[in-house]
């Protein structure tokens, strides 16, 4: 849908309507209005209503949540804006601050702290100055416009959100069909690694998506590391996954073709290509 202006709710702002606000100014180029919503916004399909109204009606651009059951799963008005956009099991995959970001807008500060198993005060401590200026300075405004500094940089907020999803979904799709898990089998023991082979043309960062997509892969129980192609030169990084330590890459710095391992253990470079001289490596690195 394409509006013709974007409304929300006046006072104070929270982040589920000001993110929300900026993903629909990724793809509408329009004034924000903060007020109340009169029945012909609601009925108006070309003015998108956020966080304010009392319906969720995406065809005719309502999306508020405040209408729901107490005991309805946790759903903001940012979560209803993502649906809208088709990106919201993408989002709530790979945007790892989504889910609180719901809770906290639904059940607040105390539930949400207890779901997360922290103290409630850990919570404040994480509160960033670049949200507290933003949200305040959204909340100060009845209207936004078009080359104004504010929306601008929401417009930047939205954009990004929306590439990174979409790249990071082409990335998934890409990884899917050219990676491989091993099997590598020792002495000690096997375990299992993900292997990115070399593609034309080289990714700019060829390790990028590999543990999100190791996290969301039913065939991933069990995987302690990760091969890519190295950006740098004609080999391989070879590096653990979420720093399992079962591998400690020290163990291979004295072999010819590596020519580099981390003190700590946790990465190494190799000129290697051969993909069976890979798998010796991995296998010497086992702890």
């Amino acid at each position: 849908m394409t509006f013709s202006r974007i409304l929300t709710h006046p006072g104070g702002s929270h982040k589920d309507e000001f993110l929300a606000c900026c993903l629909l100014l990724a793809e509408n180029s329009v004034t924000v209005f903060r007020r109340e919503p009169t029945a012909e916004d609601l009925t108006d399909p070309s003015t998108a209503v956020v966080d304010v109204g009392h319906e969720h009606v995406p065809e005719r651009g309502n999306f508020d949540h405040h209408q729901l059951p107490k005991d309805h799963p946790p759903t903001c008005a940012l979560s209803l804006v993502l649906q809208h956009l088709g990106v919201y099991e993408d989002a709530r995959k790979y945007c790892d601050w989504l889910e609180p970001a719901e809770w906290f807008d639904t059940r607040g500060p105390i539930e949400t702290a207890r779901w997360l198993g922290v103290a409630r005060e850990t919570l404040f401590k994480l509160h960033s100055p670049i949200d507290t200026t933003l949200l305040r300075r959204f909340a100060a405004v009845s209207e936004l416009r078009p080359g104004e500094p504010l929306w601008e940089v929401m417009r930047w907020i939205g954009a990004d959100l929306l590439d990174y999803l979409k790249n990071l979904r082409e990335r998934m799709d890409f990884i899917a069909s050219v990676a491989e898990f091993w099997e590598i089998e020792t002495p000690k023991g096997s375990f299992k690694v993900l292997f990115m082979p070399r593609t034309e043309p080289l990714p700019d960062e060829p390790s990028a998506g590999l543990p999100r997509f190791i996290e969301s892969s039913p065939s991933a129980g069990g995987v302690v590391g990760m091969v890519y192609p190295d950006r740098r030169g004609e080999g391989y990084g070879l590096s653990r996954h979420q720093d399992d330590p079962g591998l400690d890459f020290t163990r291979i710095e004295g072999c010819d073709d590596v020519h580099f391992a981390h003190a700590r253990g946790f990465v190494a470079k190799t000129s290697a290509t051969d993909p069976k001289r890979l798998r010796e490596l991995l296998a010497q690195a086992w702890v």
